[in-house]
C-alpha cells in the first residue's frame, strides 16, 4: 500500500511517520505526477489558502482528480479543503465530503487545546490535538460522523473521503490512521 502525503506546508512529516509505523510505504507529493502513483492520500494541517496558493492551478487538478476517486483523509486545513462549503472567509474547496466548515472555528491559535472524546473506533477516549481548528457546521447526507467534541463532529467519513478537524498525527493514538488504512486497503469509493 502506498499512501501519499501532501507535503506543501505543516506537520507531513508526522503524518509520514505515522503511517510508516503502521507499515504503510510513504511518498510525500509535492509534484501533479507523483498522485499518479499512489493508493491513498493525506492532506495535512496548515493553511488552508496557503495550499491553494502552493498547489497551483495544475497540481490542484490533479488532487481534484485524485479526491474524487481514491481514498483521500484531511486533517484541519485537509478537512477545509475536502468540504464542499467553506466559509470564514469563504473560498473554493473540492467538494469531496458534504459538509459546511468555518475556518477558525474554535479560536485563533491561543484557543488551541487538546481534549478527550469518545469514537465509534472503539476503546479508550480518542485524544485530539486541535490548532486553530475549523468547525464542522453542518454535517449532509450520508456523511458518518466518527467523533464528536460536544455536539460538534470532529471526524467525519463519507465513503473513501475522511476528515478531521484535530491533528491525529500529534497524538500517540494510531487508531485514527489505521481507520485511513482500511478505507485504502479497500478501496471503497
Amino acid at each position: 500500500m502506498k499512501i501519499g502525503v501532501l507535503a506543501l506546508q505543516g506537520d507531513f512529516d508526522a503524518h509520514r511517520r505515522r503511517l510508516e509505523e503502521l507499515g504503510a510505504e510513504v511518498v510525500l507529493v509535492r509534484k501533479p505526477e507523483q498522485f499518479d502513483g499512489i493508493d491513498g492520500l493525506i492532506i495535512p494541517g496548515g493553511e488552508s489558502s496557503t495550499f491553494l496558493k502552493l498547489l497551483g492551478e495544475q497540481s490542484f487538478q490533479k488532487l481534484n482528480d485524485f479526491v474524487h476517486c481514491k481514498p483521500t483523509f484531511g486533517t484541519c486545513a485537509g478537512a477545509i479543503l475536502l468540504a464542499k462549503q467553506v466559509e470564514n472567509p469563504h473560498q473554493p474547496g473540492l467538494n469531496a465530503l458534504d459538509i459546511t466548515i468555518r475556518r477558525n472555528g474554535y479560536g485563533r491559535q491561543i484557543d488551541s487545546t487538546i481534549v478527550e472524546a469518545a469514537t465509534t473506533l472503539g476503546g479508550d477516549p480518542l485524544e485530539m490535538v486541535f490548532i486553530r481548528a475549523p468547525r464542522i457546521e453542518r454535517v449532509g447526507e450520508g456523511v458518518e460522523v466518527l467523533a464528536k467534541y460536544g455536539d460538534d463532529p470532529v471526524l467525519v467519513r463519507k465513503g473513501s473521503v475522511m476528515a478531521a478537524t484535530f491533528h491525529p498525527e500529534l497524538s500517540d493514538d494510531t487508531r485514527v490512521h489505521a481507520e485511513f488504512l482500511k478505507l485504502v486497503k479497500n478501496g471503497t469509493k
